[in-house]
C-alpha cells in the first residue's frame, strides 16, 4: 500500500512552497488565482483531501520570523539586528537569520528562498540592496522593509525605520541656523537607501534656505573614509560646516581637520548621525542625530506580526518617528572673519 500523500507532495507537484499550499488549503489571502488553481489541481490529482489538509496544517503558521541582513559590524545594521532579536523574543516567535553579501541581488534571493523553504511566517529585509536590481524570488508571506523597499514583489509590505530624510534635514538646518552660509555633506555609499535618504534631507534643507549645494563628498561609512574626506575638505578655507551621514565618518573627519590645523568647532562645525556610544566621548563631543534602533525594530515587528495574524485587518497607522538632535561641542556659530 502506498503512503498517503503529504503537503510536501502537493507543493512539489504544484511547484510552490509548503507555505503556499497551506495558504491555499486554508483559504488564506496573498495567493494568486493561478497559483490556487495549480495547488488545488495537484491536491486533487494526488488524492489529498482538502478538509484533511486544513485540519493537519491547522493555521499554517510556524510562529517563525526570518531576517535577511548584511551581517555587518557597522553600528547601524548590527544595532538594528540586535533590536530585531529583542523584539522577536517579546512576541513569542522564533527567529531565523540569513546573512548576505552587500547589495548582491542573487544572494538576497538565495537568502529569501532559504527562509521560505523553512516555512517562516514573515520576512524582515534590511539594508542594503542595489536599486534597480530585482532579486529573482517569489514571496508568499508578508515582508517588513526596514528603511528600504524590498527588491521583489510580495503580497504585503509593511515598513519601519523611514524618516532619515527628515532627520538629515534637521541636522543640516541646525548648522544653517548657527549662521553657516554653506554646509558640506559627507555621504554614505550611494547604493544604501539610508545614504540616499540622508543626502535627500541635506538637499531639502539647503533648498529651503536658498543655499547652493557644494559638491558631495563620498564615503563608505568607515572612520577611514571620513579621515580621507577630511584631508580634502581641510584644504578649502571656505568650509565651515559639514554634515556627515554617520558618526564613524564624522569622527574620522574631525581627526583629519584637527591634524590640518582646522579647529572643531571654532573653524569647522561637524554633525554626525546615529549617536553611537563613542560620540559623547570623542574630542570634541559630537553633535549628532540619535536613532532608536530598538524602537524601530519593535514598531516594525508589531506591524509585521499584526499582518501575519490578522491578514484581513488593516494595519493601524503609526506616528512618524521623532527627531532627536543631540547638540554637543562639535558645532558652533562660524568664526567672524576680519
Amino acid at each position: 500500500m502506498s503512503a498517503a500523500p503529504r503537503g510536501v507532495d502537493v507543493a512539489r507537484l504544484a511547484g510552490v512552497s509548503q507555505k503556499t499550499v497551506s495558504r491555499v488549503l486554508n483559504d488564506e489571502p496573498y495567493v494568486s488565482d493561478e497559483v490556487r488553481r495549480r495547488v488545488r489541481a495537484a491536491a486533487e490529482k494526488l488524492g489529498y483531501r482538502l478538509n484533511h489538509a486544513a485540519r493537519t496544517l491547522a493555521s499554517g503558521r510556524t510562529r517563525t520570523i526570518g531576517v535577511v541582513t548584511l551581517g555587518s559590524a557597522l553600528y547601524g545594521p548590527s544595532s538594528l539586528l540586535r533590536g530585531i532579536e529583542r523584539a522577536v523574543r517579546e512576541t513569542g516567535y522564533a527567529l531565523r537569520v540569513v546573512n548576505t553579501r552587500e547589495g548582491d541581488p542573487a544572494d538576497v534571493a538565495h537568502a529569501v528562498n532559504a527562509l521560505l523553504e523553512q516555512g517562516v511566517d514573515g520576512i524582515v529585509v534590511s539594508e542594503p540592496i542595489e536599486p534597480g536590481a530585482p532579486a529573482a524570488v517569489g514571496v508568499d508571506v508578508p515582508i517588513l522593509a526596514l528603511g528600504t523597499p524590498p527588491p521583489f514583489p510580495a503580497p504585503v509590505v509593511v515598513t519601519a525605520g523611514t524618516g532619515a530624510d527628515r532627520q538629515a534635514r534637521a541636522a543640516t538646518e541646525h548648522l544653517l541656523g548657527l549662521g553657516h552660509r554653506r554646509v558640506h555633506h559627507l555621504a554614505g555609499p550611494p547604493h544604501w537607501y539610508a545614504a540616499q535618504d540622508r543626502l535627500a534631507g541635506w538637499r531639502t534643507a539647503l533648498a529651503g534656505r536658498g543655499v547652493p549645494e557644494p559638491a558631495v563628498v563620498m564615503g563608505d561609512w568607515s572612520a577611514a573614509s571620513g579621515y580621507a574626506a577630511g584631508r580634502v575638505l581641510a584644504k578649502d578655507a571656505s568650509v565651515t560646516a559639514v554634515f556627515a551621514a554617520n558618526d564613524e565618518m564624522a569622527i574620522g573627519l574631525i581627526r583629519a581637520l584637527t591634524e590640518a590645523g582646522r579647529r572643531v568647532p571654532e573653524d569647522v562645525s561637524v554633525v554626525g548621525f546615529d549617536d553611537i556610544p563613542l560620540a559623547a566621548y570623542v574630542t570634541p563631543p559630537l553633535t549628532t542625530i540619535r536613532q532608536s534602533f530598538d524602537a524601530m525594530a519593535a514598531v516594525g515587528l508589531e506591524r509585521l506580526i499584526h499582518t501575519i495574524e490578522n491578514p484581513r485587518v488593516r494595519i493601524p497607522p503609526t506616528d512618524e518617528p521623532s527627531i532627536e538632535l543631540v547638540v554637543r561641542a562639535s558645532t558652533a556659530p562660524p568664526a567672524v572673519r576680519i
